[in-house]
């Protein structure tokens, strides 16, 4: 695994963080409904952990001799609250996918401790995942 094939993918990963710190912004500020205040908290309760790992990417692709992207992922629009969850469910699949590759190819590079540090954010990112499925089983009738 070659040096500039890890920055890029970690600035992959670092745009879909941003991607996801937008994501959960938005849709806390514009989610509507009975459901309003759970997922308005739901969503802001997200923001940290994808900050943390935001800063996290930054920091290592800049320590690899990188330049950490400043421009996210695009982010879905979503009408309703069933569809929010819907695109966050997208996003965190999407996103555990990309760390485990990812995670490869630190320990093909050799970089045990950053192939550690996405172990850890594998487990967070599934567990994001795993709340909002246990969301979805409600019945969102708005």
């Amino acid at each position: 695994m070659e040096k500039e094939k890890l920055i890029q993918g970690l600035n992959e990963d670092l745009a879909h963080e941003y991607q996801a710190i937008i994501q959960y912004t938005t849709y806390a500020a514009v989610v509507s409904g009975i459901h309003r205040q759970e997922l308005k908290e739901f969503f802001l309760a997200e923001i940290q952990d994808e900050l943390r790992h935001a800063q996290l990417l930054s920091d290592k692709i800049a320590a690899l001799g990188g330049k950490p992207t400043t421009v996210p992922a695009p982010v879905p629009e979503a009408e309703d609250a069933r569809a929010m969850l819907e695109a966050i469910l997208k996003a965190e699949a999407e996103t555990v996918a990309r760390y485990v590759k990812r995670m490869k190819e630190a320990e093909a590079f050799g970089d045990y401790g950053l192939a550690n540090d996405l172990q850890e954010i594998i487990s967070e990112e599934t567990r994001h995942k795993e709340e909002t499925e246990k969301l979805l089983r409600g019945r969102w009738k708005e």
